[in-house]
């Protein structure tokens, strides 16, 4: 007879502090996001990520304790992010995980955050197996093979840039905000995502990943088109130059090209594979998502991907993992640490 557990999950691998209650079903999720702390940097700063974890952690496991309508008594199992990640910000959750765990002599289990995430569809939806799994996000893009809950294959991973990395350095490159993402890809629709510009997609045929090089293809050609200033390491562009627009577009239709690219490959050479799910950060994006999901669903495949707000780094989808990993009873000790950093 299985036990059904309540899970106290959570998720501080890099600048979202999140918690989670799972008990059969999802019952809350809370998180505190840092972007305004990072924002004038242009990026994510170790250092403060972590003093703001250490700050918040505490009020919003309360506050997802409260949304679930119980205690920390009702608990049976943490779940915790303990890889990869900011070495900091991991620190805060594993060791606030270890001593409530201890604390209150109840097991404790380290979930890796892209195990997370190749199962964040599951919050919402139920994927069938075997399935392909895109995860993409400003730290991994990768593609696995699903066979079951736990049971994942690696087909092919980031080699240098992941997708997200290369929508973020585009986006510094026009001197956009942080985080340019959303902004990209408003500029893009602003034009009707066409591919002004042609860069150069990844010619490794294999199911490794390489943003790397398409990054560098637009930094030399807003130089060449005079936009960029090499001295001062600043965007010239006006602010409503149409290539800022075009650049973006382009941007899209490589990344959408790369990505189909590797899921077709994968439907041909697995042909038992019955659906697949896109998640991570760069899910969010609704071009992408779009894009994908007809070229699955035109190969005669279930699609799958979680709302905006279980693609970006949450608990939900450490809670999910840690449900599924309690049940196969594989507990962690009070040693645990955390795993290998970004």
């Amino acid at each position: 007879m299985k036990i059904q557990h309540t899970i106290l999950a959570l998720e501080t691998s890099c600048d979202e502090t999140a918690a989670a209650v799972y008990r059969g079903k999802l019952l809350s999720h809370v998180f505190f996001s840092q972007t305004a702390l990072h924002r004038k940097y242009g990026g994510v700063v170790p250092e403060i990520a972590s003093r703001s974890h250490i700050e918040k952690i505490r009020s919003v496991v309360e506050e997802a304790l409260q949304k679930a309508n119980c205690s920390l008594d009702d608990i049976t199992v943490i779940a915790v992010t303990n890889r990869p990640g900011l070495p900091g910000s991991l620190l805060t959750g594993v060791c606030f995980g270890k001593a409530l765990a201890y604390s209150m002599n109840i097991p404790i289990i380290g979930i890796d955050h892209l195990e997370g995430h190749a199962f964040s569809s599951f919050i919402e939806y139920t994927p069938p197996f075997p399935h392909i799994c895109l995860t993409a996000s400003g730290g991994h893009t990768s593609l696995y093979r699903v066979d079951g809950y736990g049971q994942w294959t690696t087909l092919g991973t980031t080699q240098d840039d992941a997708a997200g990395e290369a929508f973020d350095k585009t986006s510094k490159l026009l001197d956009m905000p942080y985080p340019g993402g959303p902004i990209l890809e408003k500029l893009a629709e602003s034009v009707g995502f066409e591919d002004f510009y042609s860069y150069p997609r990844t010619k490794n045929l294999s199911y490794d990943f390489s943003f790397s090089g398409l990054k560098t293809a637009i930094l030399y050609d807003l130089i060449n088109r005079g936009g960029y200033d090499t001295a001062t390491k600043r965007c010239t562009l006006a602010d409503d130059s149409p290539v800022r627009a075009q650049i973006a577009s382009s941007l899209h239709c490589a990344v959408g090209d790369i990505f189909e690219q590797r899921i077709e490959k994968a439907l041909r050479e697995y042909p038992d594979i019955t659906a697949v799910t896109f998640v991570g950060g760069v899910a969010c994006n609704q071009y992408l998502k779009n894009r994908l999901r007809q070229s699955v669903e035109k190969r005669g495949r279930l699609f799958f991907s979680p709302s905006p707000l279980y693609c970006t780094d949450n608990a939900a989808m450490i809670a999910f993992v840690g449900h599924y990993t309690a049940e196969q009873q594989q507990f962690d000790d009070y040693t645990l640490d955390i795993g290998r950093p970004l």
